[in-house]
This record gives C-alpha cells, sequence and structure tokens, in this order.
C-alpha cells in the first residue's frame, strides 16, 4: 500500500496497484475502464483530482494524467476546466449498452433507418445504365469530383435542403457519417475542439474520439444553443468548429428557429469558427426552411445526404465546404479513400436529374406520415415529441425511469429503442427519454413494438402508484 494513503480518505475512487509488466498509466486506464463497466464507478461519478490521487498511490501525477487522457479519448470520462473529471454519462454505450439478453424476432425501433420499399424509381435508373453500351467506363477509376452535369443535379437537391450553392463547390463523399469523418481528419487536428448540443448524433461522438477532438457540450434555452454558451465556449474552450442538425435535430427532433440560424452564423463569422451543417433530415419537412450555410457560407460546410431520403443502400452525400477548405477537403477524401467510384457517383446524379429522387423522397415522406399517426394514436397521453414527417421521435419518460433502464426493459421484451444516454455528450445528466424510429421495422411490427412500449410505461406508472 502507498505510503500516504489511508483507509478512510474520502475519495471516489480508490484504485488498488498490483505489479506488472504493463506501463503504470495502462494498468490504471484499464482499472478505470473496468470499473465504469462493473458499475462500480456510476456515469456522473466525479474523480479524485488528479495530483490528489497521485498523493493517494504514492505516483507521479502525469502517470494519472495519461490514464485520464486515455479514457477520454474513448468517451469513458470528460472533464471541465474548474470543475473536474468526471464519467460520462454516455460512458455505459462505449461497451453497448445493452445487457445480453437473447431477444428473439427483435423489433427494431432504434436504428433510424428509411422503409424497406421496393424502390422502384431508383432500379429503373439502374437497369437503364446497365444496358448501355458503355456501361463498363462506370466500372473503371473516374473523376473525384464527379461530371458537371451530375454536380449540376446535386446542386438543385441541396437548393431543396435550404442551401443554394454552385457546382464548383460540390464534392461527393460515400455518405454523410464518412463526411464528417472526412472534415474532422481533414481540418481539425487532435486535441482541437468542437461545439455540439449536450445531445448529439453518436457518428460525430465516435469520429470524434478516433481522432482525439474533444466535444463540448453547449448549454441551450428554449431546446436549442444558446448564444451566451456559445460565446463562451469560444473564449473558455477555445472550439474551433460546431456540429449542428438544424432539422429535426438527432435525437430530440427539435426545428431550429431562424433567429438561432442566424445567431450561429454571426457568432461564426465573428471568432473564425467552422460551422459542420448536417442537412440529413432536410427532406422530410413539408416546407424548405433557409439552412445556416445560407448565412455563412464561409464558415459552413454543408452536408447533404442521400441515404436516408432516397435509399439506405445509396451510400452517397454532398458536401459544401467554404471555397478555402475546397482543396483541402478533395484531399483529405482522397487521402483516407473516402471517394467514390464514377458507378455510385453516376447513378446518384441519374436518379437526381431525372426527377424519380422525388418520388422515393416522397414515398418515404408518405410512410414516415402514416407511421407517426399510427403512433400518435398509440402513445396519446405521453410526452412525444417531433413532427408527423419524421423519421423518429421522441419520448420523455414519466417519472421512476432513466432513458437506459427503459431501453434495457423493451429490449428484453422484444423491442429496441434508443436511450438519451447512448446521445450525451460530457456531465450533464440526460433527461430520462428514449428514440423511437418509426420506419425499420413493417407496419404489423411498428404497431407491436408501440404496443409493447405502452404496456411497459402503464405497468410502471401502476407499480408508482401503489407504492404512493
Amino acid at each position: 500500500m502507498p505510503i500516504n494513503s489511508f483507509e478512510n480518505y474520502p475519495m471516489s475512487w480508490k484504485p488498488i496497484l498490483e505489479n506488472g509488466t504493463q506501463p503504470l498509466y495502462l494498468y490504471l486506464a484499464a482499472h478505470l475502464e473496468k470499473d465504469i463497466k462493473d458499475g462500480i464507478l456510476l456515469p456522473g461519478t466525479k474523480l479524485p483530482p488528479q495530483r490528489e490521487l497521485a498523493d493517494f498511490l504514492d505516483i507521479n501525477v502525469s502517470t494519472i494524467t495519461r490514464a485520464f487522457k486515455l479514457c477520454t479519448q474513448k468517451g469513458l470520462l470528460n472533464g471541465t476546466i474548474g470543475r473536474g473529471t468526471f464519467v460520462a454519462y454516455n460512458a455505459l454505450e462505449c461497451f453497448k449498452m445493452l445487457p445480453k439478453f437473447d431477444a428473439k424476432n427483435l423489433i427494431e425501433m432504434g436504428s433510424m433507418a428509411p422503409a424497406v420499399t421496393s424502390f422502384k424509381e431508383l432500379s429503373e435508373v439502374l437497369q437503364k445504365m446497365l444496358a448501355e453500351s458503355n456501361f463498363g467506363q462506370l466500372l473503371h477509376y473516374g473523376a473525384e469530383q464527379g461530371a458537371v452535369w451530375q454536380k449540376t443535379a446535386a446542386v438543385k437537391f441541396i437548393d431543396k435542403m435550404g442551401y443554394m450553392t454552385t457546382e464548383d463547390k460540390v464534392l461527393p463523399t460515400a455518405g454523410g457519417q464518412n463526411a464528417i469523418a472526412a472534415i474532422l481528419a481533414g481540418l481539425f487536428s487532435a486535441g482541437d475542439s468542437i461545439g455540439v448540443d449536450p445531445l448529439t448524433y453518436p457518428g460525430i461522438k465516435s469520429a470524434a474520439n478516433m481522432l482525439g477532438i474533444k466535444l463540448v457540450p453547449l448549454a441551450q434555452k428554449n431546446g436549442e444553443i444558446s448564444e451566451t454558451a456559445l460565446i463562451r465556449a469560444c473564449k473558455n474552450d477555445h472550439i474551433k468548429g460546431l456540429y449542428v442538425i438544424p432539422e429535426f435535430q438527432n435525437p430530440t427532433v427539435h426545428m431550429m428557429s431562424d433567429a438561432c440560424k442566424q445567431m450561429l452564423a454571426k457568432i461564426a463569422i465573428e471568432n473564425e469558427l467552422l460551422i459542420i451543417e448536417d442537412g440529413i433530415f432536410c427532406l422530410f419537412n413539408d416546407k424548405t426552411r433557409a439552412a445556416v450555410a445560407s448565412y455563412a457560407p464561409e464558415n459552413t460546410i454543408f452536408i447533404a445526404s442521400l441515404s436516408k431520403t432516397i435509399a439506405p443502400g445509396l451510400r452517397l452525400a454532398y458536401i459544401v465546404p467554404p471555397r478555402r477548405y475546397y482543396k483541402t477537403m478533395l484531399d483529405a477524401l482522397y487521402n483516407i479513400n473516402l471517394t467514390l467510384s464514377p458507378l455510385m457517383i453516376e447513378l446518384a446524379g441519374r436518379t437526381l436529374a431525372s426527377g424519380k429522387a422525388e418520388y422515393l423522397i416522397e414515398e418515404q415522406r408518405n410512410i414516415a406520415l402514416e407511421r407517426n399517426l399510427i403512433l400518435n394514436k398509440i402513445l396519446a397521453g405521453y410526452d412525444v415529441y417531433g413532427l408527423d414527417t419524421s423519421l423518429f421521435r421522441w419520448l420523455v419518460l414519466p417519472q421512476g425511469w432513466t432513458g437506459s433502464a427503459f431501453e434495457e426493459t423493451a429490449y428484453a421484451q422484444g423491442v429496441q429503442v434508443y436511450a438519451a444516454e447512448r446521445f450525451a455528450v460530457g456531465n450533464t445528466k440526460p433527461i430520462a427519454a428514449v428514440r423511437i424510429a418509426v420506419a425499420a421495422p413493417t407496419l404489423k411490427e411498428f404497431k407491436i413494438g408501440l404496443e409493447i412500449l405502452v404496456s411497459i410505461l402503464r405497468k410502471k406508472s401502476l407499480q408508482n402508484s401503489k407504492e404512493n
């Protein structure tokens, strides 16, 4: 036992050092990870100050620093200057939060896949391509940026998302997730900080963790980023970027106000921030709303994805970077092999240019509307948020639940939903809520899944009333 430790010292974590061959900081990081996974250290637990823990263990403080840094990069810890280091509220998500239940015939209402249809219009385009004599040319290498006519089709597609741009600024990428990875790799460095909503898309979290980029949760006002919080993050956290999903924010389904969009643009220009605007759900809205990029085109990189609105197998997205970053992004896409094959670019271009994409988008919107009307009826009386054309809804749970507990209970009964903890960033305890995807299961499965969720909620309510 360390010389200067004592049994009753009030610390939240007292690891026991053991002799081993691995470096001490790796041993401590593994020990810390295990204690989080085993539930010894719960999400939100404040860890001892680094110097205090080093003194307790009688080791160098730099060893503690390296161990904490390693766990922070894995998304297990989150540190805030002046407040200390905490176990992240989404830490358990890093271990695949679900227990090992043998759930047969699982109804998938967690993954946000669009509805399965015949994709008739897309098939027609592909069949026409296959019948052409020069089809084999599409199986060779092609221009990284795509042809001019393909970019013209992309520009019209992006215009429907609320951002008017030009062909010379558009770059195709292998899907929205890959676009995010390329943006972070090409325009940010390890150690940089990016501001995000306290609950945000897990894809930005995993990409940031992989590249050593810190995500800073920004306090909100009326469900969207507070101007005061953003200014504070620029000054205190030295954020270099901002990631937002203005339309149908994932997971809360919030629709960002025009005032907030303009505020973000203004502060980005004043502080030289780069806004990463993810427009993945824009086309599920019943009207076109101006994108943040419209107010700050030289400070915003816009992402327009096809997989959610047209077909999940069409793994393609267009990015529109500020002109000064175009060459950097082109190099980043090439260097990390995220450029697309000519075949995929051609298929996407023809689908957009022919107008067939509009039929596919409308079909997905109609299915989402049908499902949401069913959800509204079955979950009537509960706090469910989101428009009726959304691919997902946000269920705020009654008192007595946490999101992760509800997710585990639903999973055990054969329904997959995603808890708020999966989306959490930083040390703020997430609201007790779950995200429900509406289009992934069949219509029959969807109705059954909702009934199971309601039965879980009712059973808990009955239990609470008996206890009171």
